[in-house]
């Protein structure tokens, strides 16, 4: 896919995923300012991510994309939270309590991640990029990529 088709956003910028950047996911202003700084158009969907679906931070950013006109997904663990009401799609898996309460790293975080391969893989579908179930397309930039090249060409 060609660099900058997708483009993941976190609160606090890249170097909140070494470090967190207290605070940062508390601001809806900063979501509206991430997608200002991309030219986000009416062609573009916004796919917002939060477990509890209340995050500041995921709100400015649907409301700006949804004055933008573009087209927006939330994905939650809550279903009747505030970016599932905000976008025009919600998903919301619905885990139950955490095992650690507060640690929504565990149910929820892997949750959302399988909904994300879902959608990815749907993407890349309606792109072209599947031939039945093989994946093309794929530019073999490393050892296991060409072995699977030469395997789905054989």
């Amino acid at each position: 896919m060609p660099h900058g088709l997708v483009i993941g956003l976190i609160a606090g910028g890249p170097g909140a995923l070494l470090k967190a950047v207290e605070g940062a996911e508390d601001d809806p202003a900063l979501g509206e300012a991430d997608l200002v700084a991309l030219s986000l158009t009416p062609q573009d969907t916004l796919v917002g991510l939060a477990a509890s679906g209340r995050t500041p931070y995921v709100i400015g950013a649907l409301k700006y994309a949804r004055r933008q006109g573009c087209g927006t997904v939330a994905i939650s663990c809550n279903p009747a939270s505030p970016i599932s009401a905000l976008a025009e799609v919600a998903i919301s898996p619905v885990v139950g309590p955490e095992a650690l309460t507060g640690s929504t790293r565990l149910k929820s975080g892997t949750a959302q991640k399988l909904v994300l391969n879902m959608l990815s893989t749907g993407v890349m579908v309606k792109l072209g990029k599947v031939y039945q179930n093989l994946m093309v397309d794929v530019k073999a930039t490393n050892e296991k990529l060409v072995d699977r090249a030469c395997r789905i060409v054989m």
